[in-house]
């Protein structure tokens, strides 16, 4: 059962939960973060960490809701950690609200928590094991089961105190009840849910996280609520559990017992440091309290105030629970064992020669060439290339790699451009330039960065977008200094306090266009020169026409007139 993953699409190349997970349980594929179920000890620390917000968590919420709708009897195991994350005037508010929700009661994990402490009380005194490891922590016992097996006969096989309280609560009402735990962890559903051996116990797990919400959409403040009492005996200082060093505080709490040395770790790191000193025989006789939160559950990944102050909540549940054994509470007989078994990983693994091919494809030929850097998320680069033929991780994951790359290609780009390209700072030092431009001002790379751009060119364009931050786009400009004609492009780099100067060479354009100009110059000089010519020949033509015309009116007239004197003389 997939408990917890990442939504798809919110991954942004960052890989901050591999780097914090771990026993890389997370698998990278096109770039999109993954949990792999079977390797996951369901801490939530991946989840904690995402600056995304892509968790994605199965919710038992619309099962509980439907729990309640059909009138079940619905019964909440709420952890003791809520005495430090949760925020109310008295505890009994905390039932007053759920109740307002429409649950029939609620009784305090703790409750089951004094069975364990008794359970774990008898092994001390039976003295059989070589160390006691509790065996509160689901995360805990996944990464004893997954990946330190040879530890599991040092587990104490004893239930968690989730388990024996939803067993206990059974038992008092009946078969058909529904239990719901509520409290700050993530693994529990893992435990409550995908567990076989304490299957039944547990019907449905939410978290503070959830509850909040639901609390606020009912319109429920758990301030204004009514006080109701709890519904179990007061457990004591079995609701010290949550908090580091509260098991042995708990366990210790009737008699010191001299068989075993006390001792409590928590946190991931110090975790996994104690079970490698275990496996190499370092440490014998011991009672070991671990918790794979810092602080214990009240700093669980699911705590709705995970991020408040450790110490705080830390004191607000030490000041409320009283150092004495839970004397009152009446014992019935409900199964507490729990056998834990060899659940290792296995992965295939590599040869040197199937490495060095995937580290050759990230240009790491040498042992120089690794940086070891951790930005994939793995500790060295041997590691990446192991998790890349595992299918776990992707060769583009490698940062310093695909910045080279597209420094590399941008150097290219830049470099094979026509147009000479500067950038230059706020006090005008050229910063950097082309291959273009360093041919054009005939200075080389070095020189020209030790050098100012109005050494070279006008700078007043460049001022002004330094002034005003507006980039000025396509502005034709002579420069004179260096002979060319050119569209200039200056932009505002924020991040660099600098600018991008582009001046596009377009030089043999401005001479074929003012070349074609002056051929249509001449065109229109020679077109109007006939034009004149025609008129001129037109004139002459006309006064010819007029001449001629005048002439030919005088003949005709004299001859007419001859013919008519003639007809009058006869």
């Amino acid at each position: 059962m997939k408990v917890i993953d990442f939504r798809d699409a919110d991954c942004r190349h960052c890989y901050k939960c591999v780097r914090h997970c771990n026993v890389k349980a997370i698998s990278v594929r096109n770039a999109q973060a993954h949990i792999i179920t079977e390797q996951c000890v369901h801490c939530g620390h991946c989840l904690e960490v995402c600056p995304q917000n892509a968790k994605k968590f199965a919710s038992d919420m619309s099962t509980v809701k439907e729990f309640l709708r059909q009138g079940q009897k619905v019964v909440v195991s709420i952890a003791p950690s809520y005495l430090g994350v949760l925020d109310y005037d008295k505890p009994g508010q905390v039932a007053g609200a759920l109740m307002k929700l429409g649950f029939y009661e609620v009784r305090e994990t703790a409750e089951g928590a004094a069975y364990v402490t008794r359970e774990y009380q008898r092994l001390l005194k039976e003295g059989k094991m070589k160390n006691i490891i509790t065996t509160c922590c689901p995360s805990v016992n996944d990464l004893i089961e997954k990946y330190y097996p040879s530890l599991t006969s040092q587990m104490a096989p004893v239930v968690s105190p989730m388990i024996a309280h939803g067993r206990l609560i059974k038992e008092l009402y009946g078969d058909d009840v529904k239990v719901v735990f509520l409290g700050p962890c993530i693994a529990k559903k893992a435990e409550a849910i995908g567990d076989e051996r304490v299957a039944g116990a547990v019907d449905a797990i939410l978290t503070f996280e959830e509850l909040i919400p639901w609390l606020n959409f009912e319109g429920i403040k758990i301030k204004d609520c009514e006080e109701k009492p709890l519904g179990n005996p007061d457990p004591e200082i079995n609701r010290l559990y949550p908090v580091s060093g509260g098991i042995v505080k708990s366990v210790l709490a009737e008699n010191e017992d001299e068989n075993y040395r006390k001792v409590y770790v928590d946190g991931m790191d110090a975790c996994m440091e104690l079970f490698e000193s275990m496996e190499k025989d370092e440490i014998d006789g011991c009672f070991v309290e671990v918790n794979i939160c810092e602080g214990g559950c009240i700093k669980g990944p699911a705590s709705h105030n995970w991020n408040r102050s450790f110490l705080k909540s830390k004191l607000s549940v030490e000041k409320q629970v009283p150092h004495k054994n839970a004397a009152r509470l009446d014992y019935r007989e409900i199964p507490m064992d729990k056998e834990f078994f060899d659940h290792r990983v296995t992965e295939p693994v590599p040869t040197e020669d199937e490495i060095r091919k995937i580290l050759r494809k990230t240009g790491k030929y040498t042992k120089e060439d690794e940086l070891n850097c951790g930005a994939c998320g793995y500790s060295s680069c041997r590691a990446k290339a192991e998790a890349v033929f595992q299918k776990k991780a992707e060769v583009g994951m490698c940062m310093p790699y695909a910045i080279a790359q597209a420094e590399s290609m941008s150097n290219v780009i830049l470099d094979v451009t026509p147009n000479l390209n500067f950038i230059v700072d706020k006090n005008f030092r050229i910063k950097e330039c082309n291959r273009k431009a360093q041919e054009v001002l005939g200075i080389s790379r070095e020189e020209a960065l030790e050098r100012y751009i109005f050494e070279f060119l006008d700078e007043t364009d460049i001022s002004e977008v330094l002034r005003t931050r507006q980039p000025i786009l396509h502005k034709k400009v002579t420069l004179k200094q260096i002979g060319i004609v050119a569209v200039e492009t200056i932009v505002f780099i924020e991040t660099k306090k600098a600018v991008l100067v582009i001046y596009q060479d377009v030089t043999k354009q401005e001479k074929a266009k003012e070349q074609r100009f002056q051929r249509k110059m001449e065109t229109v000089e020679m077109a109007q020169q006939v034009i004149d010519k025609q008129m001129m020949v037109a004139q002459e033509i006309a006064g010819l026409l007029g001449e001629t015309t005048a002439e030919t009116k005088v003949t005709l007239t004299k001859l007419r007139d001859s013919i008519l004197f003639e007809e009058e003389g006869e």
